[in-house]
């Protein structure tokens, strides 16, 4: 799933190509992605794209003011870049294509989303704020009002896995799966720890982790044409996706914890004290 780092290259990336630029056609190809119908998709047609932005992991593209075309690309999304766009007709249901957006250049780009289960969502509306999910957002932890105090307020009397916590768009916006792995990797806790069980000193470690891990990735993300953006998170992930291989801070093995659509790394010298994790799945499969 594209996470903050990724959403704000795709952002930078946007802004840079197509501010400036009057949106000539715009075709929904997956009907169950569009999740608006006032302003209708139509209104988007002749409007001249004024800024791009970056909403937790939401992107939006405006035109003025009051007319914003915002997405989520959730779990399987991506957007396709083309400098000239194909003129292939869609055909729905045919391809993986959910959107297409077409500009006076003759460049434009493609929304997609691979597999069955199809989450990724469309919005034109007047406002971000009338987009439930950015509605709902917590606070971006990159802001610089997103400070040590603030973010110990916020694990202040949650009883919940700080795992969990990490990834809880409502209270924090932008991290998911990969890069909160990352971050309890680079400071050394563990996934199950509770929130509110942290003391100071592992607070500011977790603090500093989410900083710096974020802001390093952000920095890899810009620049970087749609196309690199998958592979840079790739390469950057430390323990992610890496079950099996060697943790590259102590040497040992990362392991993983399955659940139902996703799976957690983690390290055990680094995170746990040595102790492996209970694998849910497994657990399950043997009672």
């Amino acid at each position: 799933m594209p996470e903050m780092p990724e959403v704000h290259g795709l952002a930078v990336f946007l802004a840079e190509r197509t501010m400036g630029r009057t949106i000539t056609r715009a075709t929904v190809a997956a009907i169950s992605a569009l999740k608006t119908y006032d302003p209708p998709i139509t209104a988007l047609q002749n409007a001249t794209i004024t800024g791009s932005a970056r909403h937790g992991k939401f992107v939006v593209l405006s035109a003025g003011t009051d007319l914003h075309l915002v997405f989520h690309l959730a779990k399987a999304g991506w957007l396709r870049w083309y400098e000239t766009l194909p003129a292939t007709v869609i055909k729905p249901g045919k391809s993986a294509i959910a959107l297409r957006i077409a500009l006076d250049d003759g460049s434009g780009f493609d929304l997609t989303e691979a597999g069955t289960k199809k989450s990724l969502a469309v919005y034109v509306v007047r406002d971000p704020q009338e987009v439930p999910g950015i509605a709902r957002l917590g606070p971006d932890p990159l802001d610089p009002a997103f400070t040590r105090d603030v973010f110990a307020g916020l694990l202040e009397d949650r009883r919940t896995q700080i795992k969990g916590l990490l990834r809880d768009q409502a209270v924090i916006a932008g991290i998911g799966n990969a890069y909160s792995d990352e971050i309890l990797h680079a400071a050394r806790m563990s996934p199950y720890a509770i929130a509110a069980k942290l003391d100071a000193s592992e607070i500011d470690r977790l603090f500093d982790a989410l900083r710096t891990t974020l802001t390093e990735a952000v920095a890899a993300a810009s620049g970087k044409p749609p196309a690199d953006l998958k592979d840079t998170k790739r390469r950057g992930m430390h323990v992610h996706a890496r079950r099996g291989e060697t943790c590259p801070v102590c040497g040992d093995v990362v392991q993983s914890v399955f659940f139902a659509d996703r799976s957690l790394e983690y390290c055990p010298t680094c995170q746990t004290g040595g102790k492996l994790l209970a694998d849910r799945r497994l657990s399950r499969l043997l009672k």
